[in-house]
């Protein structure tokens, strides 16, 4: 029986003993040849040691089934029809009926360039995070397979079982809370595709990530330091931007007690990323005007001509990051754990004008009086334009988030086991403070806004059990979950928008929403070839408490909803022959609205309440479809390939749109009737590759997603029908390259593609190479890591290296440089 490539085993051996465990591929491991492995230590002899007990479980195992299903030889992240046979650290439900991708926190060392732990997921299939620049805490949400970067609540984010999604709502501003996790302290990421599992609500129809942070086994200390710097060319724009990052942890086990905390300080100053634009002008300027030069002509996204005068949303950001984490073995099979985190940021936003006065200096408005809104009319190449009092707008914001999580869990790998879990995301602090006026003059002070998020955020509990019944083949995931989520906005007025106090009321919006729901799961081993996952999620939905407030004091309140939804999954594997296996799976996803979805609007520019104003829907109804998939999977040797068909047909999507109401045309978040999905995903990972120490990880999608059916428009009625639906590009592609020249040097490569994709419902904006278009990426990235002494190890690379100047809505980071120094005690 062949065994695992030598130098492949000790290297992944802490993933292989997880993942062989948990999810090998229609292989019916026994529970005792899983649980006598054990892999936490990632030390070489451990992990050598390790791998030979994988080898030993693997081969027990085999010597009871067929010899088709003796599959020691597929790498270590196996696919198929999973079925957890054993105990890791995971929060994932005993049977998963998905595709499975993950990627160990060694690789991500070794391969990528992370500096934030959205960073692990670049080189995984049909992945996207739409970070902006390093320490991108407000936009950087997760897009996948047939969800764009504008539907965040498609995606679930877990760090050890605790949500880290932002389900307040769905869009650029609700990304996870990346921050609660650093890279250093990543032990593994796993990503599940689909809304396969009844464990997990309908936000879970793209992706659902779950990362497993470190745990000691014996005393250790970390210490890490990283440099970055990007130099920036766009328009008018000309500078380095860059930062600095520091990390420590230390953690020990004395014991039933072990014990973890990881702090991590951040400062970045990213590029600008938002523009000042002008449409082409036909007038005449006035005598009176301020004759200007600098204004630099471009093409929008639809490929109209306009002038850019200047740059915005320029972010010098410093984060802090803290955690404790304790774990308590009260008997060898069952255990109680804590986590405490902490995330602070605090952000000064800036802009620059390229506009030039007679005097050659920097001209962004004229001077407003006592915080007065004042245009100024300037004169470009003997045209009138006007420039807004606070075109070049800055703002502070200040956040204080905290986090908590508890559970109790048992691994008796009997009849029965449960888990106890609960869990708290709470805004402690949350403001940002604009002023009404533009750079210069807001830069000593004067009126603004202040705009409080306190007393947001979501709490969570649930109970889970495993039953095994002996004899049966049958292994049933049983479950009851709540998640509650609150939302706090309160926008005042303020005499000093940069320190002083709130005053009078702006706007103000608030609501709550309650997902309550019972699951179960059954995964059936009908023969060694043969098995099935049937589960049914049953759920109740509640949003409640909904009003608005404008500047008047006229508060609306809304009515009371509720809805209940069943949502049935089925799964079905068949293992061909010691090379080919083939999963054939299908779910139902019931996403709901969110808070904001359903309250947020209705409040014009000025804090007025506009009656009957339909901006704001708290009818809208949930998001509903159908996924299914076919993958098929080879293995041989050291190499493996997937290849999975994929179908999703979603009614109700929801999306901002523009449509009719009582006869006035109204741009809202409403229902599309229906969208479809269909695609292909391959993806490629091979071990010593004709030369010991060459390995390849990649993936190539396609997805042609199309709307099939819209009431509302954008424009003018149908113009969104048979559209690519935003932000879905038809092509992406990855590919990761990496060899280990000797035990203590090693590089990589990396390669990300993603093909045309629009930002509109009905694709009017062609030009993706403009501010707010949406363009074609390729982008490589290099790394190389040397571990020159025991305890020593020094990195450096450079992330976007054939420096693509690509666009998100807003410009993604040019050619970047790190380097990376860490001890490990």
């Amino acid at each position: 029986m062949k065994t695992f490539p030598s130098r492949w085993a000790p290297r992944h051996a802490a993933l292989a003993c997880a993942q062989l465990c948990i999810t090998l591929s229609l292989l019916p491991l026994t529970a005792q040849a899983c649980t006598d492995c054990d892999c936490d230590d990632e030390s070489p002899d451990a992990a050598t040691s390790a791998a030979a007990s994988i080898a030993h479980a693997v081969q027990a195992a085999a010597s009871t089934t067929s010899a088709a299903l003796a599959a020691p030889t597929m790498p270590v992240h196996a696919l198929g029809l999973v079925l957890v046979t054993g105990s890791a650290s995971t929060s994932f439900p005993s049977a998963l009926p998905t595709t499975i991708e993950s990627m160990t926190g060694a690789e991500i060392s070794r391969s990528i360039n992370a500096t934030d732990a959205e960073d692990a997921l670049k080189f995984l299939p049909s992945l996207l995070v739409r970070k902006r620049y390093i320490g991108d805490y407000n936009h950087a949400v997760l897009s996948t397979r047939a969800s764009g970067t504008g539907n965040s609540a498609r995606s679930l984010v877990f760090a050890d079982g605790i949500p880290l999604s932002n389900l307040l709502g769905n869009g650029a501003t609700f990304a996870p809370r990346w921050g609660m996790v650093t890279p250093e302290e990543i032990e593994r990421v796993d990503v599940l595709y689909g809304p396969f599992s009844a464990a997990y609500s309908g936000n879970a129809a793209g992706a659902v990530v779950d990362y497993q942070t470190h745990m000691p086994k014996s005393f250790e200390a970390h210490l890490g330091l990283g440099v970055f710097v990007q130099p920036f060319k766009l328009y008018g724009s000309q500078a380095d931007y860059g930062g600095h990052q520091a990390s420590a942890s230390v953690g020990d086990k004395a014991g039933a007690l072990s014990w973890w905390v990881d702090v991590n300080r951040l400062d970045s100053k990213g590029q600008p990323l938002t523009f000042v634009t002008k449409p082409l002008s036909t007038t005449a300027a006035s005598n009176t005007a301020t004759g200007v030069s600098g204004a630099i002509p471009g093409l929008d996204k639809s490929n109209t001509p306009w002038l850019i005068v200047g740059a915005g949303t320029q972010y010098d950001t410093h984060q802090d990051h803290a955690k404790l984490k304790l774990r308590y073995d009260i008997t060898p099979e069952l255990a109680a754990s804590y986590t405490l985190g902490g995330w602070n940021n605090n952000t000064v936003g800036q802009s620059e004008s390229y506009l030039r006065d007679a005097a050659d200096q920097p001209f962004y408005a004229a001077a407003a009086n006592s915080g007065t809104l004042k245009a100024s009319p300037i004169n470009i190449g003997g045209k009138a334009y006007s420039l807004g009092a606070n075109d070049f707008g800055q703002n502070r914001d200040s956040l204080r988030h905290q986090l908590q999580g508890a559970s109790l869990k048992s691994n008796a790998r009997g009849v029965f086991d449960f888990e106890l879990t609960a869990s708290r995301y709470d805004y402690a602090r949350d403001e940002s403070r604009a002023p009404l006026v533009a750079r210069p003059g807001a830069n000593a002070g004067g009126a603004g806004r202040i705009t409080d998020l306190s007393g947001t955020g979501w709490r969570t509990w649930a109970a889970k059990g495993v039953l095994r019944p002996t004899g049966t083949g049958h292994v049933i995931d049983l479950g009851v979950q709540q998640e509650h989520y609150t939302w706090r906005q309160r926008t005042s007025d303020t005499p000093d928008w940069r320190n002083g106090a709130p005053t009078a009321l702006f706007t103000a919006f608030s609501g709550e929403t309650r997902l309550s729901s019972v699951y179960a799961q059954d995964a059936w081993n009908i023969s060694p070839q043969l098995k099935t996952v049937l589960g049914l999620r049953l759920e109740e939905w509640t949003a409640s408490n909904g009003s608005k407030t404008a500047a008047s004091g006229t508060t609306v309140t809304y009515a009371h909803r509720e809805a209940q939804h069943a949502s049935p999954k089925a799964a079905i594997g068949y293992a061909v022959n010691d090379a080919w296996n083939l999963r054939l799976s299908t779910g139902r996803a019931v996403r709901m609205p969110t808070v904001n979805e359903l309250y947020q609007g209705g409040v014009n520019s000025a804090g007025a309440y506009v009656p009957s104003d339909p901006s704001t829907n708290p009818d809208l109804k949930p998001e509903q479809g159908w996924t299914t998939e076919l993958s098929a999977t080879w293995a041989a040797g050291s190499q493996q390939l997937r290849s999975t068909l994929f179908h999703e047909d979603t009614r109700d999507a929801l999306y901002s749109q523009t449509a009719i109401f009582d006869g006035k045309t109204v741009s809202s978040i409403q229902n599309i009737d229906r969208i479809r999905t269909v695609g292909v995903e391959w993806a490629y990972q091979g071990f010593d590759l004709g030369v010991q120490g060459l390995d390849l990880t990649g993936s190539l999608t396609y997805a042609d997603s199309k709307i099939l059916a819209n009431s509302g428009y954008v424009s003018v009625p149908g113009d969104t029908v048979g559209k690519q639906q935003p932000r879905v590009p038809r092509w992406r592609a990855t590919a990761l390259i990496s060899y280990q020249v000797n035990p203590a040097l090693s590089v990589s490569y990396g390669l990300r593609y993603s093909g045309t994709q629009y930002g509109t419902l009905n694709n009017s904006d062609p030009n993706g190479y403009a501010y707010q278009g949406f363009s074609p990426v390729f982008t490589t990235d290099l790394r190389a890591q040397w571990k020159w002494a025991k305890q020593w190890t020094l990195a450096a690379g450079i992330d976007n290296l054939n420096n693509s100047t690509y666009w998100n809505f807003h410009p993604y980071p040019q050619r970047t440089m790190h380097a990376e120094l860490k001890f490990d005690l």
